[in-house]
């Protein structure tokens, strides 16, 4: 619930903190004292779009901070899916808005965008002010509304599932028929690829096995020339390599007869011999073989030709034309079996239909059912409420087909006096009117919502006496289970608060300047006795006190 909160430099308030309970918190004081600028500054700490000329005159900025306790666990996960952190079960908001209209946040010291505050404001305080857009005037709240008083979540829940079934198989059948839509445009293109480059029979490799070859064939002369002539130098006719180490051997033999210990060179010179030998060889094979062979030379440059052209067409490299050539296959594979496929898929979607509509129509079922008790509970309460003549009804109109929320818009359809057409709830009032509707609907409603902490400014416009000791009832009823901040004038209200705070106006340095006060003993008697306008001064404080008595007897 909202603890505290504290306005800065908001119009005519220069710095005012409001201590709020548990419980019927009422706010009251003389017409213009400020009241409603309260409201506003929680709506705006709650993500209401900032200007600059709500800065209090001579002001930098205006400062609205708010400190909310007691969450519980659902409302953390919910406000940590938001990205904000929340520190012991306790939220610290604060918004700040210019003279020229900026305007910052913070959600427990960390920044955060305006965007993101009006989301946590959703899920912490249903406002209810003159001028504020309430969450019950939006369909999709008063579907949310409805699921919620039938129990209906994971009727809805069945619901989105199946939706996300559906689609999904859709999406895959959208996605197959255009791939074979675009691979039957292409169908005498891919053929031709597929032909062009199975034809070729390539090899992975051979482009640079080519190229080696290509290059030994148009050298072919000059390569076995130097070749015979390593050959020749190792063992030619005379100044050859392997004679001259025929000689050392020899001369090796005759020192190992004198001195032993240059045995181990002999191990030496035999591997050098080996090798080179070896290498004579090689050498000699190579010159005979290698031949200049202009008919294979010709042969290999067309070849490499015919690479240079695939590869300039299908891919860079031979492996990139080789994977050009079996996708290129394998859509024209899909020509064959995407048909099998599709009808595969139109009996999976067909399923899925039915099963959307199954669970669309249990939800339906128990929507209706629900939506007449919420109606009677709503029109028995209204009469009492001073709209006599009103009546609330929930309409529903089919859609098309059914989405992940069902298969019908939901719509709380009001009228207020007989004999009026019904109209649907955002259109059909506006002030106390519509705050009182909004009531009884909290009243019936109250163990559904969510919303801990819930504000009414001036739910007691248009009415008094009997009445709005009802409005006090039914606030009090509601405040039971939830916090409750309410703006009024009616006395038969402010006598049932569990906490009274009064706003006063007054100049101080030539500027208007609102305050706040929590009245307690006989200051409280005296607002009342003001609110009730009684021009005797100790008769009004005599009636003022009965009221409070009774209303502390009704509550024990």
């Amino acid at each position: 619930m909202l603890t505290e909160l504290r306005v800065r430099d908001l119009a005519t308030i220069a710095d005012v903190s409001l201590h709020l309970g548990a419980g019927l918190n009422v706010l009251t004081g003389e017409t213009g004292a400020g009241k409603s600028m309260l409201v506003d500054a929680l709506a705006l700490l709650l993500g209401e779009r900032a200007t600059g000329g709500s800065v209090r005159p001579g002001a930098g900025n205006a400062i609205v901070e708010g400190a909310f306790e007691g969450l519980d666990g659902r409302t953390r996960r919910q406000i940590e899916a938001l990205g904000l952190d929340v520190e012991d079960g306790r939220l610290v908001v604060r918004r700040e808005v210019s003279a020229e209209g900026r305007s910052r946040a913070w959600v427990n010291g960390s920044p955060t965008t305006a965007s993101a505050l009006a989301r946590l404001g959703a899920l912490l305080v249903d406002l209810h002010g003159q001028h504020e857009t309430q969450s019950l005037l939006h369909s999709d709240a008063q579907r949310d509304i409805l699921d919620a008083f039938a129990h209906a979540e994971p009727d809805r829940g069945g619901v989105a599932e199946a939706h996300a079934s559906l689609a999904s198989i859709r999406a895959e059948e959208q996605s197959l028929e255009r791939r074979r839509d675009e691979v039957r445009r292409r169908a005498d293109y891919l053929r031709h690829v597929v032909a062009e480059i199975g034809q070729a029979k390539l090899e992975s490799g051979e482009e640079e096995a080519l190229k080696v070859e290509a290059r030994r064939l148009s050298q072919a002369g000059a390569l076995g020339a130097q070749a015979q002539r390593i050959a020749d130098a190792l063992e030619g006719d005379e100044g050859n390599a392997l004679g001259a180490l025929g000689v050392a051997d020899r001369a090796l033999a005759s020192l190992e007869k004198i001195d032993p210990a240059v045995a181990s060179w002999r191990e030496m010179l035999d591997a050098a011999y080996t090798n080179l030998a070896e290498l004579a060889r090689q050498a000699s094979a190579y010159a005979q073989d290698v031949e200049e062979d202009p008919e294979r030379l010709a042969a290999i440059e067309r070849r490499r030709d015919l690479l240079f052209k695939l590869t300039g067409k299908y891919g860079a490299t031979l492996d990139a034309v080789l994977a050009t050539g079996e996708q290129s296959a394998a859509e024209l594979d899909l020509l064959d079996t995407a048909g099998v496929d599709l009808h595969a898929l139109a009996a999976r979607a067909a399923a899925a239909e039915s099963s959307l509509r199954a669970a669309a129509d249990a939800l339906t079922a128990k929507r209706r059912a629900a939506a007449d008790r919420l109606a009677r509970g709503v029109n028995r309460l209204l009469p009492q409420l001073g709209l006599s003549g009103g009546k609330l009804s929930v309409a529903f109109a089919a859609l098309d087909e059914p989405g992940w929320d069902g298969q019908e818009r939901v719509q709380f359809d009001v009228q207020l006096n007989a004999g009026l057409e019904a109209k649907p709830l955002a259109r059909a009032a506006s002030g106390g009117e519509l705050s009182r509707l909004m009531l009884a609907l909290k009243v019936v409603l109250v163990r559904q919502d969510a919303i801990a902490t819930l504000v009414f400014d001036e739910v007691d416009q248009g009415i008094g006496g009997e009445v709005g000791a009802q409005v006090g009832a039914a606030l009090a009823e509601v405040a039971a289970q939830h916090q409750v901040l309410v703006i009024t004038h009616l006395p038969q209200i402010a006598a049932r608060a569990d906490q009274h705070l009064v706003v006063s106006k007054e100049a101080r340095g030539g500027m208007a300047t609102s305050d706040v006060q929590v009245l307690h003993g006989e200051d409280r008697v005296g607002e009342i006795a003001r609110m009730l306008g009684d021009t005797d001064g100790d008769a009004a404080r005599r009636h003022a006190q009965a009221l409070l008595r009774r209303e502390d007897k009704a509550r024990r």
